[in-house]
């Protein structure tokens, strides 16, 4: 099994919305890929607590995939590649790792 996590720092106003709107809608974003990519085998996203520090990153992706070969496949299905191109409007930063476990 696969472990692909990603962290993404977002802007303060993006796209017409406050950064509280746009992590909202990270998070549904990313979670209804469920629905439509199949190799998905668990996909999870938090938004960083209100209190906590504003260095922290603002949402993690906590997904898992049966093999490297999943996760490519996830990364180039079209519906993910179009939730992509929103986050990159709203994203500021962003970090990943991949683990086997």
């Amino acid at each position: 099994m696969i472990k692909h996590l990603v962290f993404f720092k977002l802007a303060g106003e993006a796209e017409g919305n406050a950064k509280t709107e746009n992590i909202l809608l990270v998070k549904e974003k990313l979670e209804a890929l469920k629905k439509v990519i199949p190799v998905i085998r668990k996909i999870e996203v938090f938004a960083n607590h209100p209190q906590a520090s504003s260095e922290n990153y603002d949402v993690v992706l906590d997904s898992e995939f049966d093999s490297l070969e999943d996760l490519k496949m996830y990364a180039e299905h079209p519906a993910h590649m179009k939730v992509g191109e929103f986050i990159a409007k709203v994203g500021i930063g962003r970090a990943a790792i991949d683990y086997e476990f």
